[in-house]
């Protein structure tokens, strides 16, 4: 290449960045979403999608910042998710990190996440441990179903059905072995006989799981209590329903974070009574308000959205939404600087000291997170047992709620 020829890419490429940088002259920050987009791509698009519909609503601009969501895929990993974080703590831009639906990998960084101050929001993974740190360091925040409640209330919302026989079939992950640990501390508190324990890995096989279930079929249960998601719980939906026992199906959310009602038919859903915790707000089945029909329709100008039933995972985005919405608040009431840790520090200490109301899908937060301390630990939790509900797949394949049933109390 000649010097002429040279001189002129030169020209170019300066002009080019120079029209950039002009037409995006104000500065930026940076939300991480580190989620499952392989496995579990239902769920991180949601989640996705509740995000960029909050951040719409303000024009993606705070205080002078323009906001960009920067995709991670981890798919289910624990180190690809470390090498996120790492990414993050080097970008000077980055300002909070968003989970996904998985809790492996919260639970394997958690120390890291709080040695370094990384601000993370949790809009789906459930794991109990995740938001309770052993130290004064606390950096993450989750607005989703937690586990030291979800086991009871999935438990209690069986035994009030009459069910009496459970038998619990968990994966083999920090998240099945919370579960495990708290779902039989409420049967034995309600004196019912756990009839046997079965664990999973991530990727099994047909086979194995007829195996696991012919063992779980030969303890004669009326229930079966499944912690795990969407892809093994196919797996586990469609053969129960192929042995046509009559044992019924109680879930964790997991199987919603796939194409589970996609692969699990109506018949064979209703041959397994397949019911699943949930929290208490839906597009289809609550009463919609003027908020939520706003929602809607911005979701709608932002994406090819139509109807309810279009929303991938339908719980992420009502979740993400939600805490993005209680983010944005929190981001407001801080002066924002070109000081990264400063800016986190204020942004923690906003979020658990908002001064206004955030309303959103599942209710008005007031307040929704508190200063954290050991002998505090919902202090982090935006979500309480009384926003959760039972849930089924109706015949078009959306989530329906269902009334609480308070028998035995909750």
């Amino acid at each position: 290449m000649g010097k002429h020829k040279r001189w002129l890419l030169l020209v170019s490429i300066f002009c080019s960045f120079s029209m950039n940088v002009s037409a995006n002259n104000q500065p930026t920050l940076n939300i991480y979403l580190d989620a499952d987009f392989t496995t579990m791509k239902a769920a991180a698009q949601a989640i996705e999608l509740g995000i960029n519909t909050a951040l719409s609503e303000e024009g993606h601009q705070i205080n002078g910042y323009q906001i960009k969501l920067v995709k991670k895929n981890h798919r289910g990993n624990s180190r690809r998710s470390a090498k996120h974080l790492k990414q993050y703590i080097d970008d000077d831009n980055a300002i909070a990190v968003f989970g996904g639906l998985h809790s492996p990998p919260l639970l394997s960084n958690k120390a890291f996440i709080n040695q370094h101050q990384i601000l993370t929001l949790v809009p789906w993974a459930a794991a109990g441990p995740i938001t309770r740190s052993d130290d004064k360091e606390n950096w993450i925040f989750r607005l989703s179903i937690d586990d030291s409640n979800a086991g009871k209330f999935i438990i209690n919302q069986a035994l009030n059905q009459g069910f009496k026989r459970p038998y619990l079939l968990l994966e083999n992950t920090g998240w099945g072995h919370a579960n495990l640990k708290k779902m039989s501390q409420i049967l034995q508190e309600s004196n019912v006989k756990t009839i046997g324990v079965k664990r999973f890995n991530w990727g099994l096989n047909n086979s194995q799981a007829r195996l696991l279930l012919h063992d779980i079929v030969a303890a004669k249960p009326d229930v079966v209590v499944f912690v795990g998601n969407a892809p093994e719980g196919i797996i586990f939906a469609k053969q129960l329903a192929a042995l046509n026992s009559g044992i019924a199906m109680r879930s964790h959310w997991g199987i919603t974070g796939g194409d589970f009602a996609n692969k699990v038919t109506i018949k064979e859903r209703n041959t397994i009574d397949l019911q699943f915790i949930q929290t208490k707000f839906s597009f289809i089945s609550s009463s919609q308000t003027e908020k939520s029909r706003q929602v809607f329709n911005t979701l709608k100008q932002i994406s090819s959205i139509r109807t309810p039933q279009d929303i991938p995972a339908t719980t992420g985005f009502i979740h993400a939404y939600d805490l993005t919405r209680i983010f944005i608040s929190a981001l407001k009431q801080i002066p924002l600087t070109e000081n990264k840790a400063s800016n986190q520090r204020l942004l923690h200490q906003a979020l658990e000291n908002l001064k206004e109301p955030v309303n959103g899908l599942i209710k008005s937060y007031d307040t929704p997170f508190s200063t954290y301390f050991v002998t505090q630990p919902n202090a982090h939790e935006a979500l309480n047992d009384k926003d959760y509900r039972m849930g089924f797949y109706d015949n078009n394949n959306a989530v329906q709620l269902m009334k609480l049933n308070n028998k035995l109390g909750n």
